[in-house]
Order: C-alpha cells, then sequence, then structure tokens
C-alpha cells in the first residue's frame, strides 16, 4: 500500500513540475514574442507574431487554470523555471527580425516535443492536457511559413539562420538536460527506476533527431 501512495505522490508532483514548466515558458514566449513583433518587416508580419503571442498567453492561462485545479499555486510552479528560463534566452537574443522568428520555431517545437514525451509518464487525463496544449498547431505552421519565406526571398539568409538555428537547438538541449537534472521528476525516470542522466540523454537525442528533420524541411542543415 505505502509504494503504491508513493508512486501516487511522485506523479502528482511531476504533473505539477511539467506544468509549472510549460506555463512559464508559455508567460516568456507571450512576452518575447510581443517585443518581436515591433521589429518585424512589415504590418503584416507584426500582426502575424502578436497573434502567435496572443496564443502564448492562452496556453499560460489553460495551465494556470489546471494547477490550481490540482491544488497547485500557479506562481509556486513556475518560479523554480525562471532563473534557469531566463538565462537561457539571455544567451539567445536574436540579433534581427529573421533570427527572432528561428528561435520562436525552434524553441516552440523542441520544448513541445520534450514536454510530450515526459507526459507519456503521467495519468491519462494530464497527458491528454499535455498534448492539447503542447502539440504543433496553426502557430507552429505560421512561423513555418514565415521562414520559408524570408529563405525564398532572400537566399542569402540560409547559412546564416542554418548557424543561428544549431546554435539554438544546442542551448535548447542543454537546457532540456538542465531541467531534467535539477529538477528530476522531469528526466523520464519513473520507468523501472532508470538512471536519470541515461534517461535524460537518451531523450534530447530523440530532440535533436526531430529537430534535424524539421530543419531539413526548411532546406536548412541542422
Amino acid at each position: 500500500m505505502g509504494t503504491s501512495v508513493d508512486a501516487v505522490t511522485s506523479a502528482g508532483h511531476l504533473s505539477a513540475e511539467l506544468l509549472g514548466a510549460m506555463a512559464y515558458g508559455e508567460l516568456s514566449a507571450f512576452g518575447r514574442l510581443s517585443l518581436d513583433s515591433r521589429d518585424a518587416p512589415t504590418l503584416h508580419d507584426r500582426s502575424v507574431l502578436a497573434k502567435i503571442a496572443v496564443g502564448a498567453y492562452g496556453n499560460f492561462a489553460l495551465l494556470s487554470d489546471r494547477l490550481w485545479e490540482i491544488g497547485v499555486d500557479p506562481e509556486h510552479a513556475m518560479l523554480p523555471f525562471q532563473r534557469s528560463f531566463d538565462h537561457f534566452h539571455e544567451r539567445t537574443k536574436p540579433g534581427d527580425w529573421f533570427e527572432s522568428v528561428m528561435k520562436a520555431y525552434v524553441i516552440d517545437t523542441v520544448s513541445s516535443d520534450f514536454y510530450r514525451a515526459v507526459s507519456m509518464f503521467l495519468d491519462a487525463t494530464t497527458q491528454h492536457f499535455v498534448e492539447r496544449v503542447a502539440s504543433p498547431d496553426q502557430a507552429t505552421e505560421v512561423l513555418r511559413v514565415l521562414l520559408r519565406r524570408a529563405l525564398a526571398d532572400d537566399p542569402r539568409l540560409a547559412s546564416r539562420l542554418a548557424l543561428w538555428g544549431r546554435r539554438l537547438v544546442g542551448e535548447a538541449l542543454t537546457q532540456a538536460q538542465r531541467v531534467g537534472m535539477e529538477h528530476h521528476l522531469l528526466g523520464p525516470t519513473l520507468k523501472n527506476n532508470g538512471d536519470a542522466r541515461a534517461a535524460v540523454k537518451t531523450l534530447t537525442a530523440e530532440l535533436a533527431k526531430k529537430h534535424a528533420r524539421r530543419m531539413t524541411s526548411l532546406g536548412l542543415s541542422a
């Protein structure tokens, strides 16, 4: 009986940690995209990025509501991730609009892959909720279209954005490893009580493969 209670408690803590990380990620994205929209080359592009920012805030609201539902204060759930997430964004400041769009695309897709992978170790209700919030959506496709259009309009961007994309994914995967190790419940270690470091390393390798396929679809080298 004690083991069963411990397992339920661990799963509950994992849910709170995962949702807290996601909530702060979406809140950060809202602020970042709102600022990035001001540098858009056209008013249309500005409105597109602003709309994506609004979507990020909508996701933040959904995650906050869900945290309250499971008895967790969203601010308390987010605070453990604030410093590391903010440092990550300080290290990866875009140089211009195009780099901003690439960053939004890479971070959106890599983080979504990470959150969905971790959610597989949770109850079905939480899995479905995370899938709903973190799955690639219209915003992801809009960012992909913006990048393809930019690359078609100026092929010289390809080498620069490919280099920027490689730096971003390297930083993102390092961040995922750090989060997985510092917040051990976020490393996919519940199954068979596996080794945390090995589990996180396996997960980040899979994230890198998925990123490489997305870059190839854009005509960029990963």
